[in-house]
């Protein structure tokens, strides 16, 4: 059995199909295929509030190339997720009717807070018991959340990301909010360890040098953010290999977990291979086997 799911993000849009997999009555999901698409909708909305027309087409265009590969994968069930670019959309309805009219793709235009449960519902799994401040940064929000014995004590999500910082946005109240959210409810007392979550901490981690197979350091994050934002635009293109919608957000996607783990006094961070579209992957397993 096949299953998709597709995460329509503020940078860019992302489908995994996953063939579902049962070992004693274990379930687990196996990559088959996996494509994402710069659609940088946040461009957009986060400078003037709504999707250009050249972006709506291009959105109906890749809704209508990801229904056509799940078709000959012969998928059996999908969810489509939208994040915090479409739901800030003025035209965000308008486009998920037009998509859905000309692809047959539904799309759930869905808040931080699901956004985070979707995440955290996958992110748990890689947790121990120590007290964990848990990060995703996308392009148009950052998601917050805390643990303890694999125990959700505190959620909040904020609007300030990547793509955001990028546009030049005035984010001082946003960081000022943040750090004070963390210092309410980090337990200082208490030695605190991160995991980050979302494409520029994968990035990132892949580059830096690692204290194990899924954890670096704080003191690596900043040495690997300073090194990328050394080099221009251009270089970061030919002479780092980043991908041109990578090259331009890394930096600032970078300060913002450097940030969070240093109001949080953590010293480490654990770089899980998960994220939204897993978290979607579950629920559409779910529905489909009540």
């Amino acid at each position: 059995m096949k299953l998709a799911a597709i995460d329509i993000g503020s940078n860019a849009a992302r489908m995994q199909i996953s063939t579902v997999l049962t070992n004693d009555e274990v379930i687990s999901f196996k990559k088959v295929e996996y494509v994402r698409f710069p659609l940088r909708l946040g461009h957009d909305v986060f400078t003037h509030g709504a999707l250009t027309p050249e972006s709506v087409q291009r959105t109906v265009k890749l809704m209508q190339a990801y229904k056509l590969l799940m078709e000959l994968h012969e998928v059996e069930a999908f969810m489509a997720c939208a994040t915090s670019a479409m739901r800030e959309a003025t035209n965000g309805r308008d486009v998920v009717d037009l998509v859905n009219l000309r692809s047959g793709i539904p799309i759930q235009i869905i808040d931080g807070q699901k956004e985070a449960e979707l995440i955290n519902n996958v992110v748990v799994l890689a947790l121990d018991e120590r007290q964990t401040l848990h990060i995703d940064v996308g392009g148009g929000s950052t998601e917050l959340n805390i643990y303890r014995n694999r125990k959700k004590l505190a959620s909040r999500s904020f609007k300030i990301g990547s793509v955001r910082l990028l546009e030049g946005k005035d984010m001082r109240s946003t960081w000022a909010k943040m750090e004070a959210w963390i210092a309410e409810n980090i337990d200082r007392t208490e030695p605190v360890v991160a995991v980050g979550t979302g494409g520029n901490i994968s990035k990132l981690f892949n580059l830096v040098s690692k204290t194990s197979d899924t954890t670096t350091t704080l003191t690596e994050i900043i040495r690997m953010r300073d090194f990328i934002a050394g080099f221009s635009l251009e270089e970061r293109i030919h002479k780092l290999r980043l991908n041109a919608d990578r090259a331009d957000v890394i930096v600032p996607a970078a300060q913002i977990y450097i940030s969070a783990m240093q109001w949080a006094g953590a010293t480490d961070i654990a770089v899980p291979d998960l994220g939204l579209k897993d978290g979607i992957l579950q629920v559409v397993h779910q529905q489909l086997t009540k």
